[in-house]
């Protein structure tokens, strides 16, 4: 009988030095979730691009909503709240998206104080038809697939702080230019 100084659970670190570096960045995670609400769940954008809708208020609402989805993810950063966070701002957005495409409202909606969120929202009638339910598979469910099958780097407490400090200010910058951009913009300003 040999004697075994050491002994192996077979329990494998998802911190191995490799993996550390292969995995996303949190803050570039935002950045993909944030720019993929802001353009991709854009309709505004896209009406814009084909030419049914005014294309510098487009892009003022993709910088606020990039923005303000940026926001809202690097407040809630954090490892074990931020693939819940996103998935919500992500579906929210593809559901947004879908109201605005199948409703025609403008992009001045934003910043009107008489719009409210139900608004937004997309008629009962319009989700048993096909365009929603693709809209929301195609913006929001695939997304969402991506995210949770992807590996996000773990930080140090005191650098996921700073990492989502910094984010904040930054994202709250951003939103703040493209709301005020779209604000100027929005007929009877």
């Amino acid at each position: 009988m040999s004697l075994k100084l050491f002994r192996s659970t077979g329990f494998h670190s998802i911190l191995t030095p490799g993996e550390a570096r292969l995995a996303l960045h949190p803050g570039w995670a935002v950045a993909m979730v944030a720019g993929w609400a802001g353009v991709a769940c854009n309709a505004w954008l896209w009406q814009a691009l084909i030419g049914s809708g005014p294309f510098v208020a487009a892009v003022a609402a993709t910088i606020g909503i990039a923005g303000a989805v940026g926001f809202f993810l690097s407040v809630f950063g954090w490892r074990r709240t931020f693939k819940p966070a996103a998935t919500l701002a992500l579906l929210g957005c593809a559901l947004l998206s879908a109201g605005v495409w199948t409703q025609g409202i403008p992009p001045s909606s934003l910043v009107d104080d008489s719009t409210r969120l139900s608004a937004l929202l997309p008629a009962w009638a319009s989700l048993f038809r096909w365009q929603v339910p693709t809209l929301l598979v195609l913006l929001g469910v695939l997304p969402v697939l991506w995210l949770w099958n992807t590996q996000l780097r773990r930080l140090s407490g005191p650098a996921q702080l700073r990492s989502n400090l910094a984010g904040v200010f930054l994202w709250f910058f951003v939103a703040s230019v493209g709301f005020s951009l779209l604000a100027r913009l929005a007929p009877g300003a």
